[in-house]
């Protein structure tokens, strides 16, 4: 259990204010983790430390219980939060008559002004005559993929404190997905039991893909004339190109589905593949293509513009 010498000041360590959010706490913990994950910084011990201290400040923060337990006992909150731990032999700290109490749990949950039932626990006797449940504490713990290794799946090797887990990642992982691997958590003090530990998921950024749903995203630059006259392109998919029909009068912005050629789903099959069509205007002309752009227009009658020219406020 950390002594007074090792606190550490957990929203210092995730560059938020004591008042942050869940959603704000979440969001720096994973902006952090991405900068100093190990995969992305092979051999450095200094971003190995720092990943650690960020999974163990978003483990205490991020849970509903033991934030309030730190915010009020600051460097004291794990003796808190391990409230299963006995009085020292000898001590009565403010001559509290504990015949009163039925077992230390009482005590300690009057002390603290809690009240509830306890799960996932494993009895324990201490001196003095009581009898408390020492829970296994779950831990956190986040691991970044490529997409391609989140889309096909993999192998990977976790270095948590100072065990090395070897852990199977089921295709179709997405950013946020959670792993759980029992019995690879952190051991309660007193049981020595091990709770459970679970991997968040993070994938980074891919120069095309990303995700919406359950659906994949990519943008398809397209010509002027290919979205007024329509046309056939290809598109890039995870496991290949395939041909895309474009429509006659499509819009930039406009998305075609691509049914099955998305993601792969954890319960079977693929998801959708949503390409979306922006129209690209070419930089330098040819002098036939400026003298074509030109007629069209001088000729063309239609006006994008016209539902706007009656707009005011």
């Amino acid at each position: 259990m950390p002594t007074a010498t090792d606190f550490k000041d957990y929203y210092t360590i995730l560059g938020v204010s004591k008042t942050a959010t869940p959603e704000e706490i979440k969001r720096a913990y994973r902006k952090l983790a991405r900068k100093y994950h190990p995969d992305l910084n092979p051999g450095d011990k200094d971003s190995e430390a720092k990943f650690k201290d960020l999974n163990e400040a978003n483990e205490v923060l991020s849970d509903p219980e033991k934030r309030p337990k730190y915010d009020r006992f600051g460097e004291h909150w794990n003796q808190a939060a391990y409230s299963e731990a006995p009085p020292s032999r000898g001590a009565n700290p403010g001559n509290v008559d504990f015949d009163q109490y039925g077992d230390f749990d009482s005590f300690i949950n009057d002390l603290l002004g809690r009240s509830g039932r306890r799960t996932n626990t494993q009895s324990t006797d201490f001196a003095g005559g009581f009898r408390s449940q020492a829970p296994a504490p779950d831990s956190e713990a986040a691991i970044a993929l490529t997409f391609s290794e989140a889309f096909h799946g993999v192998q990977k090797r976790l270095q948590f404190d100072d065990e090395t887990i070897n852990i199977r990642i089921p295709a179709g992982a997405k950013p946020g997905s959670r792993i759980r691997l029992k019995g690879k958590g952190r051991a309660s003090p007193f049981s020595q039991q091990r709770g459970d530990l679970y991997l968040t998921i993070e994938v980074l950024p891919h120069s095309l893909f990303r995700f919406e749903n359950n659906d994949l995203i990519c943008d398809i630059p397209i010509r002027p004339d290919e979205a007024v006259l329509g046309t056939e392109i290809s598109v890039p998919t995870p496991d290949g190109s395939v041909k895309m029909k474009v429509p006659k009068g499509v819009r930039s912005g406009q998305s075609l589905r691509l049914r099955g050629k998305g993601w792969t789903l954890q319960k079977g099959g693929r998801g959708d593949l949503l390409a979306k069509l922006l129209i690209v205007t070419p930089k330098d002309l040819s002098a036939i293509e400026q003298e074509c752009y030109e007629k069209i227009q001088a000729n063309t009658n239609f006006n994008p513009r016209a539902q706007l020219e009656e707009i005011k406020l």
